[in-house]
């Protein structure tokens, strides 16, 4: 299953470091990245496959959510055809 992963909030040394490092402990592959930086916000989706992971996307989620709270960032994870659907003009 692929997911769309969003990281938003103020730029800090380690966001990537610490996503990445939650999915990697996770088995969850990262496909894609993009991330931006402007006037100090930071910004990245990544696009993640889950299917050889063993966590179930409700852990995930709880699991980012919490990391990001405890650093000030919104992290969501949704499955792709979800944010497909959110995001389609």
């Amino acid at each position: 299953m692929k997911l769309v992963v969003t990281i938003v909030g103020r730029d800090r040394v380690g966001i990537i470091a610490m996503v990445s490092n939650i999915l990697a402990e996770n088995n969850v592959n990262i496909l894609n990245i993009n991330q931006n930086i402007m006037d100090g916000f930071f910004n990245m989706v990544m696009v993640v496959e889950m299917t050889d992971s063993k966590i179930k996307l409700q852990e995930l989620q709880k699991i980012l959510n919490e990391k990001g709270n405890e650093i000030n960032l919104e992290i969501k994870a949704q499955h792709q055809d979800i944010f497909d659907v959110m995001h389609k003009i």
